[in-house]
């Protein structure tokens, strides 16, 4: 989730936890101050459990360790809870023990419910990291048999043709069709929309505008404005700028590519 929704979603549980109790102990301020008291703990309990503990162990399979730390972090955090409760009672109570009693029961209430907002809250960003992890694998999978199949099938010239993406240099649009550059020097056009192949070519080939894709691997020089591919310039659009430079500076950095 991004930080809005986090933002978000405990604003809401404040909200919804200081109405609830501010009934049950007839006083929406002192509901507000408990929840603001016990709030910070539990949070810091939440974002531990689901950023330390769960990636680190829980998915990697070290379960010895994750209930273990966990358990950890329960008592650390169940101290820390009482102490805030400790400190609470006697501030609202003026420092009269006598005055406790009533509303012992509902604050100790309240801060298991906040601990079982702490797990609903881990259950749905384990739903969301198995929802992405699952997307990933799905694109890794489709780039695995794009390379599997290694070639690509055009209509050119009322044929079939066949063409292997390490042939291919560069496409262009030439609106209605297609014309692809490959490394015979000879040119195939196709009837298809370029956006058609974006789809169905591996991740080194990239669109640099909305004219041209290109094959990463092909590029001899780059600059801000165009890439060079057999002494062709290719030029390098506005809304695929930033894409493309972050994609090509990679591979200058892996050493894929030079660039001036």
């Amino acid at each position: 989730m991004k930080i809005i929704h986090h933002v978000i979603f405990w604003i809401c549980i404040s909200i919804l936890l200081i109405i609830i109790f501010g009934k049950e102990l007839q006083s929406f301020i002192t509901s507000f101050y408990f929840i603001s008291m016990l709030l910070p703990v539990i949070i810091s309990t939440s974002y531990f459990f689901n950023f330390v503990l769960v990636p680190k162990y829980l998915l990697k399979k070290r379960y010895m360790q994750f209930v273990l730390y966990m358990l950890y972090t329960l008592i650390v955090s169940m101290y820390m809870e009482m102490i805030v409760i400790t400190l609470s009672f006697i501030i609202l109570a003026n420092y009269q023990y006598s005055n406790l009693s009533p509303i012992i029961y509902d604050v100790f209430v309240m801060a298991v419910l906040l601990y079982f907002v702490v797990f609903l809250n881990a259950f749905i960003l384990m739903i969301i990291r198995s929802h992405k992890r699952q997307g990933e694998l799905n694109w890794l999978k489709e780039q695995k048999g794009k390379f599997e199949i290694g070639h690509l099938i055009v209509r050119s010239e009322r044929r079939n043709r066949k063409i292997d993406f390490d042939d291919i240099r560069y496409l262009e649009s030439l609106a209605d069709y297609v014309r692809i550059f490959v490394s015979d020097q000879k040119n195939i056009i196709t009837k298809e929309k370029i956006s058609s192949f974006e789809g169905r070519l591996p991740d080194n080939f990239l669109r640099v505008h909305r004219s041209f894709i290109v094959n990463k691997n092909k590029i001899e020089s780059f600059s801000k404005e165009e890439v060079r591919i057999d002494g062709q310039d290719i030029p390098i659009s506005r809304t695929y700028k930033n894409k493309t430079l972050n994609e090509l500076s990679k591979n200058e950095n892996a050493g894929e590519l030079s660039g001036h």
